[in-house]
């Protein structure tokens, strides 16, 4: 990664209007650190971390890793839960100029093994264990496959002994707070994440932020939402995910909010945060606002506080949103639409002022520019349905590889976002399907060539085909349609199992198998996955 920034043509148009404010995360952290040291951050914690705590121990951590040889621009990964260590370790990065990389804890060895080789990680920052999972002897297994990591450190280190090159969190925040190194002036236009989203190709994109695009997704969500600060958020959603890492990590540095993090879904535990910290917000995606809403009428509890669930990241049915609505003493549930390369394109239309809008539209486009085009990519009349192409100062800078920015960018510096949809003369957006190949679990991004690419090196499986099937509480699920080989016996256990060994996180597993002599093709040989969908669509409701 590039210490020093070369901002890419798409992105000089907003540099040049002033549409941002050139900090980082870590002065806003120094500003927050000065004007109110002891104030608690996430205040749900048991350390009951300060601004003032926070810096400081960020900044032991960037000196430890600079001691350790780290430079600006190198690249630090971290896999934590919705933990604490997360933010000081992502203001650290910040301190040091190093490019930050999450990676989602379901994720397992296959995946993690080509992120941390891609992205050429030199310290990898990881839960020894969570839920069952041993994060230690996963690093040990693709240690050697990754000549560029330096170092594996352990955050919550238990008793386990630490071997060569694995070190501890707690002690290198110690350690670091003996040393006394100059910390770099970072350029608030240089990289600052490195974020992987699922692509149809089977193989993650690496995309690219600078501390400028990010800063600017809080400070104008902030501003539409005219929020009351200091406003307490809560944080389901995954620090690791785009949405997670905005408005868990990065928000209470830069627009003085508090976040109460949630290790751990559970709608009760949700109920219970809300009512203790006055809650007034979240963003997360459709499972999490279908269990909270539906414990609401169960229990009674019309959570008072609430004003904003922001839900997206799965397709969200609008008799959903409607019914939430209903369900808090405060409708405050709304559509939104985005993604890691065109963080919240829309920002929702307020429940309270126009709850029609709220449910059926993705909401109301804010500090993008949107175009509907067609397969020519000429623009559509509103109302017309055609692909999403959007570009805003809160964009990405690129992808990693340079070759999948520029198929992904048009030549003005619009972003194609693969997502079908129409605008509204309001000024709203919604969406109504996708170009894309991709399977959307729960808010989770699926590329449905990654398991096919799996399936296929099974022996008895001669063709395959893998698409999203609808799921009661995740939205969608993964459904695969498999041609056995002639003369090979092959049943949808044997294909887990395959699946399981191939190394990719759960998720990712089939939920239901349909075998099939055929797959439906186009004239040109393409496989009709909008036959396939329709099947399984007609399969499982018939089930119902």
């Amino acid at each position: 990664m590039p210490a020093t920034p070369t901002l890419p043509p798409h992105m000089m148009a907003f540099q040049q209007a002033g549409l941002w404010e050139d900090k980082t995360i870590a002065d806003w952290a120094r500003v927050r650190a000065n004007d109110m040291p002891d104030t608690v951050v996430f205040p749900n914690d048991p350390s009951q971390p300060t601004y003032r705590g926070m810096l400081s121990d960020a900044e032991a951590l960037t000196r430890s890793l600079m001691a350790m040889g780290l430079c600006a621009g190198d690249v630090i990964s971290f896999q934590t839960p919705n933990w604490v260590e997360a933010a000081v370790i992502n203001l650290a990065a910040a301190l040091g100029g190093f490019v930050i990389n999450p990676i989602v804890t379901i994720y397992r060895d296959a995946e993690v093994r080509h992120m941390l080789a891609d992205c050429r990680a030199k310290v990898f920052f990881v839960a020894e264990t969570f839920r069952n999972f041993d994060y230690a002897a996963m690093a040990g297994r693709i240690r050697p496959d990754l000549p560029d990591l330096q170092h594996v450190v352990y955050v919550r280190h238990g008793e386990r002994a630490l071997s060569q090159n694995e070190l501890a969190y707690e002690h290198l925040v110690e350690g670091g707070r003996a040393l006394h190194t100059a910390l770099p002036v970072v350029d608030p236009n240089s990289i600052k994440l490195l974020l992987y989203t699922s692509g149809t190709t089977g193989h993650p994109k690496a995309v690219l932020h600078s501390h400028n695009t990010l800063a600017r997704v809080a400070k104008v969500s902030a501003v539409h939402a005219n929020l009351t600060l200091p406003e307490i958020t809560l944080m389901p959603s995954p620090v690791t995910h785009i949405s997670g890492y905005s408005g868990g990590l990065e928000k209470p540095f830069l627009i003085n909010a508090r976040t109460i993090l949630m290790e751990s879904w559970n709608a009760q535990d949700a109920i219970d945060l809300i009512e203790r910290y006055n809650i007034a917000s979240t963003v997360a995606a459709t499972p999490f606002l279908k269990e909270l809403a539906e414990l609401a009428v169960q229990t009674g509890k019309t959570l008072p506080s609430f004003k904003r669930f922001a839900c997206g990241g799965a397709a969200v049915p609008s008799d959903l949103v409607k019914a939430a609505n209903h369900s808090f003493a405060n409708p405050c549930a709304f559509r939104v639409y985005g993604s890691s390369e065109v963080p919240l394109v829309t920002q929702g239309f307020s429940a309270e002022f126009d709850p029609d809008n709220a449910a059926e539209t993705d909401g109301q486009v804010i500090d993008y520019e949107v175009r509907i085009v067609d397969e020519a990519m000429n623009d559509v009349p509103d109302g017309s349905e055609g692909e999403i192409l959007a570009r805003g100062p809160s964009m990405f800078m690129g992808y990693a590889d340079p070759q999948q920015t520029r198929e992904a960018l048009t030549e003005d510096g619009f972003f194609k976002t693969g997502d079908l949809g129409m605008l509204l003369p309001a000024g709203g957006l919604t969406i109504t399907g996708r170009k894309k190949d991709l399977i959307i679990r729960g808010g989770e991004n699926i590329s449905a060539k990654e398991i096919e690419d799996a399936l296929l090196s099974h022996p008895a499986v001669a063709d395959c085909a893998v698409v999203a099937m609808p799921h009661d509480r995740l939205g969608e699920g993964v459904c695969v349609f498999v041609v056995r080989r002639d003369g090979h016996d092959l049943t949808a256990e044997n294909l887990l199992q395959h699946i399981g060994q191939s190394g990719l996180a759960k998720q990712k597993y089939p939920e239901h198998t349909e075998f099939t002599d055929t797959l439906p093709r186009t004239a040109s040989g393409k496989i009709r996955k909008d036959v396939l969908r329709e099947t399984i669509r007609q399969i499982v409701s018939s089930a119902s």
